[in-house]
């Protein structure tokens, strides 16, 4: 689960890390306001304007509107997703800025071309900016460890510095058994060319920063850029969190956090009838149960010459209401022409799988071509309630046959 910007830095606030005073927005109106009455008024000189969105990249990215898709202009130039605002009339100018900014797309790298409609604005009070550095920490999947990573190289996309320059990015994996230790985050400081009370403070930072990690229960922690004021002081100039979905349930407050306009409305449908859904760009919709099964059919489907159009897991309990909710899903993704069913029946016996299948075909319209592959417990029998359905099924033998009847069955249509 991701969260804005603004939400991550009012939850590492708490872990008393070096956030920037600030305040979010959702209109224009407001925007103006907050900018006097909290920066202004107060006497600061400069502030900057952040488009709220779930991706990075937002400083280069550009507005355009949502009707057109034209680049937004503001004053002869191009209108960013951050644009730093200073030299008086600072609320005025706000506001004028944020207008053109509210309901219309900021386009990055990461959005792609049909970028992401903006609800929401950080204001926050300038800095000086002495050098940037770039932290995160993230599950390393293949070692099971958390692992933190940090670079010279901050304001920059980490996965660019990894391919061009991956000396660049330190690395200190934390052990589970001891965590993370003083050594280590002496290490990343001597690495970063840190020294003085720079060094002192960062070590500071680095731990209150794993320690906010795994309170958090997070999957990513981003800081990107970590930026060294001129005053000598360590700022959190920008936050990323990703929660690790499994862990929400221990945080009841998360969910408030979430924002449904930002996810694929698929995804989020299928989120309410808990149903393991992410959307892809293929036209072969998958239903299957269990998510390495899922992984395999749609390798499979590749192979065969066919595309993927979902990632979908029914899960254990393949009911009729499941099967149902996942087939409507799917027939709402206009890609999807032909729909692959691969059940492996341990738990659920196929011939329940089967009559739920025949059972929600009867409340779900699907004027697509299915084919369905079971194995596992009570297959035979579960093939036959489709074959004596009535219904227009393909039934596989196994799963290679299946792929194969999908790519068959698109290049026929």
């Amino acid at each position: 689960m991701k969260i804005h910007e603004h939400q991550a830095k009012e939850l590492l606030k708490k872990y008393e890390l070096p956030i920037l005073k600030s305040a979010v927005a959702f209109s224009a109106e407001e925007v103006g306001k907050l900018t006097w009455d909290l920066f202004e008024s107060q006497g600061t000189s400069v502030v900057v304007l952040k488009a709220q969105i779930h991706a990075g990249g937002r400083g280069k990215g550009v507005i355009h509107r949502a009707d057109t898709n034209e680049p937004v202009e503001f004053e002869g130039k191009l209108l960013h997703g951050v644009t730093i605002i200073k030299n008086g009339q600072l609320a005025d100018k706000a506001y004028r800025i944020s207008k053109e900014i509210f309901g219309n797309k900021l386009v990055t790298l990461q959005t792609g071309a049909e970028g992401k409609i903006v609800n929401r604005v950080l204001i926050e009070e300038g800095c000086n900016i002495e050098r940037e550095y770039y932290v995160g920490i993230v599950l390393d999947r293949q070692l099971g460890k958390n692992t933190i990573m940090a670079s010279t190289q901050g304001g920059m996309e980490i996965e660019k510095v990894a391919e061009e320059t991956p000396e660049l990015i330190l690395k200190e994996v934390i052990d589970p058994k001891i965590g993370f230790q003083d050594y280590q985050a002496r290490r990343l400081a001597f690495g970063l060319g840190l020294e003085g009370a720079t060094f002192k403070n960062f070590v500071e930072f680095i731990h209150k920063l794993v320690f906010a990690y795994d309170e958090l229960d997070c999957s990513l922690l981003e800081i990107n850029p970590l930026v060294l004021t001129s005053e000598n002081r360590f700022v959190l100039l920008d936050a990323k969190i990703t929660f690790d979905d499994n862990a929400v349930l221990r945080h009841s407050d998360y969910l408030a956090l979430r924002d449904t306009s930002e996810e694929d409305p698929l995804e989020v449908e299928a989120s309410k009838y808990d149903l393991n859904y992410i959307k892809l760009d293929g036209n072969v919709g998958c239903m299957v149960n269990g998510a390495g099964l899922a992984m395999a059919t749609m390798d499979m489907i590749k192979l065969s010459g066919g595309s993927p159009a979902n990632f979908l897991d029914v899960g254990g309990g393949a009911n009729v209401e499941r099967i149902a909710n996942a087939f409507r899903i799917m027939m709402s993704d206009p890609n999807v022409k032909a729909v692959l069913i691969n059940i492996f029946g341990g738990i659920v016996r196929c011939d329940k799988v089967a009559n739920g299948i025949v059972e929600a075909l009867k409340t779900v319209q699907v004027n697509l071509p299915v084919i369905v592959r079971l194995d596992g417990t009570n297959s035979e029998e579960g093939k036959q309630i489709l074959l004596n359905s009535g219904l227009q099924f393909e039934v596989a033998s196994d799963l290679k046959e299946a792929a194969e009847l999908v790519t068959k069955v698109l290049s026929n249509n």
